[in-house]
């Protein structure tokens, strides 16, 4: 079986297999990104049944999002490849959907870009903080997280072809996680600068 070493210096732990469940749940979710952008697609989203097997992927994807740190982090499976994967899929299945919504116009391009940018350039800005710590996911973040995938899966569904009012549904989800991701993004920004203008101590400027 395939290992990550995950042993340190200070006594260490032992070594967690690569395919665990965690690791397993991540891997899925990578395979259902193009599943999920492909069966979107079909008749240019106007299939009622396609619609709907869209959306059913998309929630096991973003459940499959939900579990799999949690049993990473209770169970001891925390490895490197799930620290670098876990993100990266769940980027990959947001920004497909919003964009996938987007070219087909269920969506309008601006919150794509909105969306989009403010994970990007969130992304970007706790990489170069990273020396400075550590910026953990502020509760708002979470909900933030919670409310775009409920956004996003409303407007997977095909509201527009049962009712003609259940679109406005996913429109008022979406305005509020279009507020939440702009409003954690600030918060972000300004944590990050706050880390950033910290002066060092004299001990860490002399090498110690």
């Amino acid at each position: 079986m395939v290992t990550v070493d995950n042993t340190t210096s200070r006594g260490g732990t032992a070594a967690v297999p690569l395919w665990n469940i965690a690791n397993v749940l991540t891997i899925i979710r990578v395979v259902l990104v193009p599943v999920f952008a492909v069966t979107l697609f079909v008749d240019s989203g106007q299939s009622l049944l396609f619609r709907l097997l869209a959306a059913g992927i998309f929630a096991v994807a973003a459940i499959t999002d939900r579990f799999d740190g949690q049993l990473a982090r209770n169970r001891g499976l925390i490895t490197d490849f799930g620290k670098i994967v876990d993100p990266i899929a769940d980027k990959a299945l947001i920004g497909t959907a919003l964009i996938g919504l987007s070219v087909l116009g269920f969506l309008p391009w601006w919150v794509t870009v909105v969306i989009l940018v403010r994970e990007l350039g969130i992304t970007v800005l706790r990489l170069i903080v990273v020396k400075r710590g550590v910026i953990p996911a502020s509760r708002g973040g979470k909900l933030k997280t919670v409310v775009q995938v409920v956004a996003i899966g409303l407007y997977v569904l095909p509201l527009e072809m049962l009712a003609s009012w259940l679109p406005m549904v996913a429109h008022v989800v979406m305005a509020a996680a279009l507020v939440l991701t702009l409003g954690t993004g600030i918060q972000y920004v300004i944590k990050a600068s706050e880390m950033t203008s910290r002066t060092p101590s004299p001990q860490k400027d002399n090498g110690l």
